[in-house]
């Protein structure tokens, strides 16, 4: 049986649930676009290795102590006896791994893309043709025009003003890897959610992958000196990332897609270039090119259709053991 079909598909959750999850995928949006204003304050001073080592222990140090302070002692050390919990491990430092090279071969603005077709277009297309879950509304027209002008509206905001590198050797080697890991990692984690509670789930995937990403800290510019040399003030700021981007966001994305299925939380992740581009502008002070800005006004007309035409399935109510429950 289907973990995440419905037992009344014709009844969707109401109102007060598919805002409460809106506005949580939102808020995830806004804290994973922050990872890039707090990377930008302590570079190019702090190692590669130390920025792709610390936030995972430090989210998943996090997630360990909201299994135990809820009472999921047990379920948290049950997840590391499953072997699924390593094919997400291993997507997690995949995904990480992969969006970090993408930056060094293709260039930030590329990798903000192809992060971008992972939540938008790969994460539906997966949940329609993989679990075969909410294939008429993405079938729909009126989704499709949604689903363009979303991403259209997240590229604008990325790339405004700046041009897309073009892809050398290497380069298309890591190109198509950033979406399907980014998709994969999240369907799976919120499948085993379904089974488990989020923070046993996504706790062992975060020190796991922090504890692989350490063994491969010598692959990574700055190895194993530029973890073990890190000062105090680009630790706090680590220890803020991996709050932020790698605890409070998971939480409220997993949340979400608890209360309303699997299409509509990855549709509103064209926040995070809008999101960035605002807290570009007002943390940093950076000037905002105009095509960025015109994209803003697409990403939500595109939201909107979307949101129009999804209409979600309620999840199965072994989803309770999410955590907004």
């Amino acid at each position: 049986m289907n973990p995440l079909a419905s037992s009344s598909p014709s009844k969707g959750p109401g109102t007060s649930r598919r805002n409460s999850a809106v506005a949580a995928s939102l808020l995830a949006a806004l804290l994973w676009s922050s990872w890039y204003i707090f990377v930008l304050r302590i570079s190019p001073g702090t190692a590669p290795s130390a920025i792709l080592v610390y936030p995972f222990l430090f989210g998943g140090v996090a997630y360990a102590g909201w299994a135990v302070a809820e009472g999921h002692g047990r379920a948290f050390v049950q997840v590391w006896r499953e072997p699924s919990a390593y094919l997400r491990t291993a997507l997690l430092v995949g995904m990480q791994f992969s969006v970090l090279a993408s930056t060094y071969l293709t260039g930030p603005v590329d990798t903000s893309l192809l992060s971008l077709i992972g939540d938008v277009v790969a994460t539906p297309l997966l949940v329609a043709f993989v679990l075969g879950q909410h294939r008429e509304q993405i079938r729909s027209p009126l989704f499709a025009l949604g689903l363009v002008l979303s991403l259209a509206g997240g590229t604008m905001a990325i790339a405004g003003g700046r041009s897309l590198a073009t892809v050398h050797g290497a380069g298309w080697l890591v190109v198509p890897v950033v979406p399907l890991t980014v998709a994969w990692y999240f369907l799976l984690t919120a499948l085993a959610n379904m089974q488990a509670p989020t923070s046993a789930v996504v706790g062992q995937s975060m020190l796991a992958a922090g504890a692989v990403s350490l063994v491969l800290a010598p692959t990574v510019p700055g190895g194993w000196a530029g973890v073990a040399s890190v000062s105090a003030d680009p630790v706090f700021v680590l220890l803020a990332t991996g709050l932020t981007s790698f605890f409070l966001a998971p939480v409220l994305y997993f949340a979400a897609l608890g209360r309303v299925g699997l299409v509509i939380p990855p549709m509103l992740m064209t926040g995070v270039p809008v999101f960035t581009l605002l807290l570009s502008g007002i943390v940093l002070h950076l000037s905002l090119p105009l095509l960025a800005l015109f994209g803003i006004p697409v990403v939500i007309v595109g939201a909107l259709l979307t949101l129009r035409a999804e209409r979600p399935e309620r999840p199965s109510t072994t989803a309770t053991t999410g955590p907004m429950t």
